[in-house]
């Protein structure tokens, strides 16, 4: 019995370490596919599951096995992101880590900022698959003027098997509560400064970068945002100028971004699957990671469109809108891996989510499941008659549902939903996932100038399948071309971009050829090459690529004195009909704070044509090469022409910064109609 028992304890020692090993196999298979999470929302790698418990009455822990993550309570701040070795990804250094905010105001008040704290903690969903929480804050009429007058609903889900958090917010305000603006609304993380370096928001946008103890030490430039890097912890960057600005994407492009800790070597992304719920159509810009480290969510802005994209509610006008849920992702490879191979598996993540739209596993009733919405389908036709006696395929056109307005209105709109695609090359599109509502349908796109409105309201309900049929716009025309500057995309991006100051640069941008235009200072460079006299452009000779400054600004003559400045167009008529009516296009892509005049052959005569003051988008100085579209269609009698050359003289007479000024898009001269 004594040499018996022994044995018996070795074979249960055996046993035990046999199960340990396949344990340990396990966990090491699953922390082995986990460096590159190849995680599916609708199917989760199989892992320990989702457990969340309250360490305190101030404090939440939900945890996967892959990340842990912690919680303020009741506010629903993200304090803490447990992952791959790393404590905190988080900068635990200051209170302010992972938040919501808005930036808001009632009429004609001080602008205040709300990070949106919840009062009430709640678990939503809580099973061994996903934790669902809640945090919420209720409005009451005693809030006024200290917090923004909204019902908040923030949710946060944590997956078994994903290495990341889903966010999502659910804002409401009631019937009857006062006037509010809100200018932004956005999800912000400050990540850990002593790890992550490295920043990425696309195939070629991606650099080291500087820390923001190096911009505390730079020199400012024209604006705060923008600073020259005098004194940096690393040399590379001394000279250099940094400008969050500079690394802003329209939203049609901003599905991934964030950044990269080279040791250990993990990723943090914020990833939107879904652009449903951002406002101002596909090419509205906005922020996206930056110099902090910093990675943003921007669910609404006026960047690059200015108080027109507010968000304004007056005389107790009701709203509701949920915001995301929005992915912030995090991955992590061997030591032995390139770190750039965490890029690759975030856009891969990514396009995960994206076909994932909508996700099944979102627990709000304000979130229409897949089958609870429905699809619009049609073919698109651009009508020219002088350009093709048939009708033209629209092809590429952005084809978009949004809010009931009037053409073009989507891109102000920022109250709704926007749904919006792009048409393949013979104009057909389909829009898919579509929550239940009326809407408008709008197009536009490269070649053509204006919008098109389709004549009726559409509405959709959960699972209609609505088709159409063609489709056709007859952009603006009244007579054949006698000339044009540019190509109608919305954009000042095909016109000449100076180098910048060597001084001046971001050296990101010195290669790219498509990114040129995000150079800080490139509006001083008018006053270098046209330091006495203005701009002059003749048709048949200039080339608009080599000849036509990207924006048309003011002058800096010194000491912070600035002239308005008047650009000439000359071009030749052999014959003139004086009786009929010319139709001079100008389609602006930005305008900030100015007002475009336009006069004929007389510089010193009346204007024939004035914009008035207009524009907010500041995208000359945000280096964004476009703002908001405005589409003006001038008559010019034909008495004001004549036989030979004449001249087209715009002036922009705003003159009292370096920053005022508007970019074309495009210009045409029409001839009088003819059958």
């Amino acid at each position: 019995m004594k040499l018996g028992a022994p044995r018996k304890k070795s074979g249960w020692v055996m046993l035990q370490v046999l199960l340990l090993h396949l344990l340990v196999q396990s966990v090491h298979s699953q922390n082995s596919r986990n460096k590159l999470n190849i995680t599916n929302p609708g199917q989760s790698i199989p892992g320990l599951a989702v457990q969340l418990r309250r360490v305190s009455n101030e404090k939440v822990v939900v945890d996967n096995g892959i990340i842990q993550v912690t919680f303020s309570s009741p506010q629903g701040l993200i304090t803490g992101i447990k992952y791959n070795g790393i404590d905190n990804v988080l900068d635990d250094e200051i209170d302010d880590r992972g938040y919501w905010d808005i930036v808001w105001y009632e009429p004609e008040k001080a602008l205040e900022i709300d990070k949106l704290e919840g009062t009430k903690f709640e678990i939503i969903t809580q099973n061994e698959e996903q934790v669902e929480i809640s945090f919420t804050r209720t409005w009451t009429i005693s809030k006024r003027g200290s917090l923004v007058p909204l019902n908040v609903d923030k949710r946060y889900i944590i997956r078994t098997g994903v290495s990341g958090i889903y966010m999502y917010g659910i804002l409401e305000r009631l019937e009857g509560w006062p006037d509010v603006d809100m200018d932004q609304i956005r999800i912000v993380f400050k990540l850990n400064p002593k790890k992550f370096d490295f920043m990425a928001i696309s195939d070629d946008r991606q650099r080291s970068m500087p820390s923001m103890a190096d911009r505390d030490n730079a020199k400012i430039l024209a604006y705060k945002e923008a600073v020259l890097l005098t004194n940096p912890k690393n040399p590379m960057f001394k000279g250099e100028v940094d400008d969050k600005y500079m690394y802003s994407m329209e939203d049609k492009d901003n599905n991934v971004h964030g950044w990269i800790s080279s040791d250990p070597p993990v990723g943090f992304w914020m990833i939107t699957p879904s652009d449903e719920f951002r406002l101002g159509g596909p090419i509205k810009q906005d922020l996206t990671s930056h110099a902090g480290p910093i990675t943003l969510s921007m669910f609404t802005s006026t960047h690059y469109a200015g108080k027109e994209m507010r968000m304004d509610y007056r005389n107790g006008e009701p709203w509701k809108k949920v915001f995301g849920p929005v992915l912030a992702y995090l991955n992590s490879v061997s030591p032995k891996d390139s770190t750039l191979r965490l890029w690759k598996d975030a856009k891969r993540q990514m396009a995960v989510e994206v076909r994932s739209w909508p996700y099944d596993f979102v627990n709000s009733e304000d979130y229409p499941l897949s089958h609870q919405r429905g699809t619009i389908e049609g073919q698109f036709y651009i009508k020219d008659r002088y350009v093709s006696r048939l009708n033209i395929y629209g092809k590429f056109a952005f084809v978009g549902l949004a809010p009931c307005g009037e053409a073009g209105s989507w891109q102000t709109e920022s109250k709704g939903y926007q749904f919006w695609t792009k048409a393949d090359r013979k104009g057909r599109f389909i829009i898919d996932n579509v929550r239940a509502g009326n809407y408008s349908l709008y197009a536009w796109g490269y070649g053509f100038i204006g919008d098109y409105k389709y004549e009726q309201n559409i509405t959709i309900t959960p699972g209609s399948q609505m088709n159409v049929g063609p489709l056709v716009y007859e952009p603006p025309r009244n007579g054949p071309t006698l000339w044009e500057i540019g190509v109608p995309d919305r954009t000042a991006g095909e016109f000449y971009i100076p180098d910048p100051y060597p001084t001046l640069m971001n050296k990101l941008y010195v290669n790219p050829l498509q990114d040129r235009f995000r150079q800080y200072g490139l509006w001083d460079r008018y006053a270098d090459l046209y330091p006495q006299n203005d701009l002059v452009y003749t048709v048949g000779v200039s080339d608009y690529k080599r000849d036509w400054f990207f924006a048309h600004v003011t002058r800096n003559v010194g000491n912070n004195t600035y002239d308005s400045t008047t650009w000439q167009i000359i071009f030749n008529l052999e014959n003139v009909n004086r009786v009929g009516l010319y139709t001079l296009r100008i389609a602006l892509a930005s305008a900030a704070d100015s007002e475009l005049q336009v006069r004929v052959n007389n510089p010193k005569s009346d204007h024939i044509f004035t914009t008035g003051l207009i524009g907010k988008d500041n995208a000359i100085a945000r280096h964004g090469i476009h703002g908001l579209y405005r589409l003006y269609s001038i008559n010019v009698a034909g008495d004001l022409l004549s036989v030979g050359d004449n001249t087209i003289y715009l002036t922009q007479s705003r003159s009292v910064g370096p920053f005022q000024g508007v970019m074309y898009d495009y210009i045409r001269l029409e001839s009088p109609f003819t059958t």
